[in-house]
């Protein structure tokens, strides 16, 4: 499978690949859902990477981390956003009483920090997107895990110039 990795300089560099992302799925010709898996550790920029893209997709609003809600959900024009943060979830058992499988469906696009301890309940990754602290920069590593992913990393290495 495809992957792209890059320096990420600044905060504004990690809202770049955000915004290129929902780039990305706005220009598709076909609408099609998009599950990506964000992997870091505290503070790394996985919330600031999906603020890029929430932005990107259209909201003007406030985005900020569903450390303490579990899911942030955002209406938009022909899509439904919603962000994970699954960090304190102290068993994958309350994803089901949420109704996790609800949140996959071809208008959405689901953004999942700690994705592990929700193992078994999720959907399948399009991409697992990676960020690691490299001294004093950052490095983002984007697999794709299917062929959706494939075609939006071949996409979005068309557009972002990092």
């Amino acid at each position: 499978m495809k992957q792209l990795e890059y320096f990420l300089a600044d905060e504004d560099a990690t809202v770049a690949i955000g915004s290129g992302l929902a780039t990305v799925l706005k220009n598709s010709v076909v609408q099609q859902a998009l599950v990506v898996y964000l992997n870091g550790d505290l503070g790394a920029g996985k919330t600031t990477l999906t603020r890029g893209f929430v932005r990107g997709m259209g909201h003007t609003g406030n985005v900020k981390s569903p450390t303490y809600t579990i899911v942030e959900p955002y209406e938009l024009a022909n899509w439904r956003v919603f962000h994970f943060d699954l960090y304190r979830l102290a068993d994958p058992e309350e994803l089901e009483y949420m109704g996790i499988r609800d949140y996959f469906n071809d208008d959405c696009c689901c953004f999942i920090e700690w994705p592990e301890k929700g193992k078994g309940l999720l959907a399948k990754a399009d991409l697992v997107i990676t960020i690691a602290y490299q001294d004093e920069q950052r490095v983002i590593n984007l697999q794709a895990e299917s062929e959706r992913g494939q075609q939006v990393i071949t996409a979005l290495a068309d557009i972002i110039k990092l």
